[in-house]
């Protein structure tokens, strides 16, 4: 069952180190908070404003997060496997050592990401735009970043393994040491 909460009450369970699985948080704005190691998994938090906040190690599995508003949060080591983040705002966020195995990224904005060693095995991240991004040591076997921006990223021994690369945008990214064994990669844009 979902429930609706308040930003004080958001904050007020958090405090107790309450889980905010199953609850539907959807708008909530939670910007420039600590909510480090939170539970949001299956939660719904889509069209929320989380901008600048300290998620670091939260739990986002299976959340509903479309059309996040994630600007410059820290998400260091977060789980967002299986979560729906399509058209999400992830600008300028740190994402390294997360993962996004097998969740929705598709037309999502990563510009300037720092998501070295972040996991996104098997996950949608079609016509994602991660231009600038640092993407080094990253694992994106099996994705999906057909018609994916990528210019001026820096995918140096990223895993690109069986990704599907059709029509992806890579004008001045660095693949130094990258892996694209069996990736499809008709029609790239270098």
């Amino acid at each position: 069952m979902m429930s609706k909460l308040s930003r004080d009450e958001i904050l007020t369970k958090y405090q107790r180190g309450e889980s905010f699985r199953d609850l539907d948080l959807s708008g909530v704005d939670l910007s420039y908070e600590n909510l480090k190691g939170a539970d949001f998994a299956n939660a719904n938090l889509s069209d929320a404003h989380l901008q600048n906040a300290n998620l670091e190690g939260a739990n986002f599995t299976h959340t509903n997060l479309k059309n996040v508003f994630f600007f410059g949060a820290n998400l260091f080591n977060a789980c967002f496997d299986e979560a729906d983040l399509s058209e999400g705002n992830l600008q300028d966020t740190n994402i390294e050592n997360a993962s996004f195995k097998g969740a929705n990224l598709f037309h999502a904005k990563l510009f300037g990401v720092q998501a070295q060693n972040a996991n996104f095995e098997h996950a949608n991240l079609v016509t994602g735009r991660l231009k600038r991004a640092n993407l080094r040591s990253t694992n994106f076997q099996g994705a999906d970043l057909s018609n994916a921006h990528l210019e001026r990223s820096d995918l140096r021994s990223a895993n690109l393994d069986q990704a599907n690369l059709s029509g992806a945008f890579l004008n001045n990214a660095c693949l130094d040491d990258a892996t694209m064994v069996g990736a499809k990669t008709e029609n790239l844009s270098k």
